[in-house]
């Protein structure tokens, strides 16, 4: 995954928890300090978008087997994030993370009134179907949403046909399933 990550050609990465090892010649890592803030990205003298750190709730460890001992060590790999992104255009988009169902989803409803929202819905660590239609109906209130994070593991047994069925037939929110492979467009 690492090796990956490095050939992108990104500008940014926003990283929601940690969940890799890190690489063979790394440190452990120390239990990370909380972030949280935000961050306005001027392109060409304009600004283009402005990005959120926002909570999440989501243990996060990194497990390596030490080169020196032999052994496999448990390290704390940070504070899990969500995050808002808001375009130019006003539009704004939150990525949950990994995320269980929390409270404090009422207030990034409220004080960013997210357009888009992506949601875990595998229900192993993370949003069940049932919980991510009650933050979509209750707490966010998104005009849109796509379901995320399921369906990549024996674990994450949440179905987008569960995550439909739950918002019922007065969610408000449009979903998007994502096919991958393929563009979605709004």
């Amino acid at each position: 995954m690492l090796q990956r990550l490095s050939s992108l050609a990104a500008t940014f990465a926003l990283v929601a928890c940690a969940q890799v090892p890190p690489p063979p010649a790394a440190t452990p890592a120390p239990a990370a300090a909380r972030v949280a803030g935000q961050v306005e990205v001027v392109w060409l003298g304009q600004a283009a978008f402005k990005i959120t750190a926002v909570r999440a709730e989501h243990s996060s460890i990194l497990v390596w087997r030490n080169p020196a001992t032999g052994k496999d060590e448990t390290h704390p790999g940070g504070e899990p994030l969500g995050w808002i992104i808001e375009l130019e255009d006003g539009f704004r988009i939150y990525h949950a993370g990994d995320t269980a169902l929390f409270g404090d989803m009422r207030l990034i409803g409220e004080r960013h009134r997210p357009d888009l929202a992506l949601l875990p819905i595998g229900g192993n660590f993370t949003m069940d179907p049932v919980d991510a239609a009650h933050a979509v109906n209750v707490l966010l209130q998104p005009r849109a949403v796509i379901p995320m994070h399921y369906g990549a593991n024996p674990l994450a047994r949440g179905t987008a046909r569960q995550f439909i069925d739950a918002l019922g037939p007065q969610g408000a929110a449009k979903v998007h399933v994502a096919v991958p492979g393929q563009p979605l467009r709004f």
